[in-house]
């Protein structure tokens, strides 16, 4: 693509300038080339904004409705097309107004009044006020959309209600206190009650323009976007993004290092110590991140599994001794060279405040895993695990195919595991495979994924810990919570996100942990470090360790001149 064409006036003609007496002829003509030269850089670097930055999808968006996001490239997708009421700011941490100038939250944390920005309309005109935020509401807490996002505002039985006092006033009530309920609405990008195009009108700096399935999402400013620079200047910035979807590590790589791609939001271990051996500028680590990979056990009632191999699944001798037979220190060491380390459980390290200081990684111990086995009527034969039916213990793992690190640590796993008996098959799918077999058919045994915490706050996972979320990985939707362990945490779970003593959330939360790491519903494996990779073309990027950790700024990016006229 070629860069933006602007067209300058000669700056003599658009100049003028009155040099006061007593000053030479010398010192007249210096101080006029001085200011020519100042607008001619201003101008210039004026003239770098446009073009269209590019970087990768590593999987199909599976959804473009900003309240049904729960995968990767959608929180891509809505990240840089949702309008929402405040922002998290990716570097500081700090909440920031967005579509809403000023918020309070009620004592009791029950209800919070948005005061909204007046102007704003949707990327196809139709005007923004309360009762898009009152329709985003109730659509988003609705039980039958099944909305992960949803999910986090669910402290409590009952309806959410919304009340406008004004065209530009909104409070919102819920039926149970809500600690840091501001924050929640970093994730709630505000849909129109009355625009035809639906999700399609966005109130973010880009909008999607083009979708071809399998190949790309192409995305281009919102021209009704309302920010504006400290110079008075339209945001964003860029003209457009193109994301392309691609799979292939390598292939990406090859790309960014032609100057095809812009940026690798997330970089595996290898591609970081490669490329930062040739060219230690481009390549960024922010240190331990907030994500973290594990792998799971099927324990839904009605997969199509069979019954014995559920049992197994269900106990926790069995999860416990499988964790134990990992060894987490070589996961970190092999596949990641260094740049993770092992796991403990649902919060990272540097989730400083909120990391259970008195939990340690699980030991890498074959020994106590057999004595848990056999505790559970497990017996070694000929270098093979039988359970107590004579049953040969194998079952497989699906994870993503094309994902190296996780492809290399199930390698590891399979050799862990056959140290005590367990065969293990491999079974790399493509992505959509992988979300039909775990979300939908629940036509799997075990398997291997990680969650991208976008939030250092314990709310941010009410989708995963409640018992009746979707994302309640290995038993999702539970209309009432099928073991003591799981009510417990929907019990703790509620607790924290009612309570406004930081020192009763985080005994409850602590606790919720703890039964994270006794009972071993998810294996967590290790915590990456946030390694990124940033062409020297984009100007402005700031890598961070939340998520999106390269374009969290992108209405502000912009691209050199070189970048935007080889395009």
């Amino acid at each position: 693509m070629i860069g933006r064409r602007i067209k300058l006036q000669s700056p003599m003609k658009t100049l003028s300038f009155r040099a006061p007496k007593g000053l030479s002829f010398r010192a007249k003509r210096g101080i006029s080339f001085l200011l020519a030269l100042s607008f001619l850089l201003t101008m210039a670097a004026f003239a770098q904004s446009g073009g269209e930055l590019r970087f990768c999808l590593r999987t199909e968006p599976k959804t473009f409705d900003p309240l049904l996001v729960d995968d990767d490239a959608s929180l891509s997708i809505r990240y840089l097309t949702g309008g929402v009421l405040v922002r998290v700011n990716r570097h500081t941490q700090e909440l920031e107004p967005e579509l809403a100038e000023s918020w309070k939250v009620s004592k009791d944390g029950k209800q919070i009044t948005f005061k909204l920005r007046r102007g704003i309309q949707f990327s196809d005109g139709t005007p923004f006020a309360a009762d898009d935020v009152a329709f985003t509401m109730q659509r988003l807490m609705d039980p039958a959309l099944h909305s992960s996002t949803g999910d986090a505002f669910r402290s409590g039985s009952g309806t959410v209600t919304t009340r406008g006092q004004a065209p530009n006033q909104i409070t919102i009530a819920f039926p149970a206190p809500i600690v840091e309920l501001d924050r929640l609405f970093d994730q709630v990008a505000i849909m129109s009650a009355h625009s035809p195009k639906k999700e399609a009108a966005v109130l973010g700096p880009f909008m999607v323009a083009e979708y071809k399935a399998g190949s790309s999402v192409r995305l281009e400013r919102n021209p009704n976007y309302w920010k504006k620079d400290s110079q008075g200047r339209r945001l964003p910035y860029l003209d457009s993004i193109r994301l392309d979807i691609q799979a292939n590590r390598d292939v990406e790589m090859l790309r960014f290092k032609r100057g095809e791609l812009d940026l690798i939001n997330v970089l595996d271990t290898d591609y970081f110590d490669r490329l930062g051996s040739t060219s230690p500028q481009l390549v960024h680590d922010a240190g331990p991140s907030l994500d973290s990979d594990f792998m799971w056990f099927n324990q839904v009632a009605s997969a199509p599994i069979p019954e014995y191999k559920r049992a197994w699944f269900r106990s926790t001798n069995f999860r416990r001794a499988v964790s134990e037979a990992i060894n987490r220190d070589d996961l970190s060491r092999v596949v990641y060279n260094g740049h993770a380390q092992p796991a403990v459980g649902p919060v990272s390290p540097a989730n400083k405040f909120w990391f259970n200081n008195h939990l340690k990684p699980e030991g890498h111990n074959t020994q106590v895993a057999l004595q848990r086995l056999k505790a559970d009527g497990f017996h070694m034969q000929d270098g093979t695990l039988l359970d107590k039916n004579g049953n040969t213990v194998e079952f497989s793992i699906v994870t993503n195919s094309g994902n190296k690190p996780r492809e290399r640590m199930s390698v590891l796993i399979q050799e862990d595991l056959g140290k005590i008996g367990i065969r293990v098959n491999l079974v790399p799918l493509d992505f959509p495979s992988l979300i039909e077999r775990i979300t939908q058919k629940f036509n799997y045994e075990a398997a291997m994924l990680g969650f991208r915490n976008i939030d250092l706050d314990p709310n941010g996972q009410m989708n995963i810990w409640l018992s009746s979320a979707e994302n309640h990985a290995w038993n999702p939707q539970q209309k009432s919570p099928e073991t003591a362990w799981e009510a417990e945490i929907d019990k703790l779970m509620r607790v924290q996100a009612s309570t406004e003593d930081p020192k009763k959330r985080k005994e409850a939360f602590d606790r919720v942990q703890e039964i994270v790491y006794e009972q071993a519903p998810l294996i967590y494996l290790i915590n990456q470090n946030a390694l990124s990779a940033v062409s020297s073309s984009v100007v402005g990027a700031n890598p961070g360790i939340l998520s999106p950790q390269t374009f969290w700024n992108a209405e502000r990016l912009t691209l050199t001149g070189t970048a935007t006229a080889r395009r």
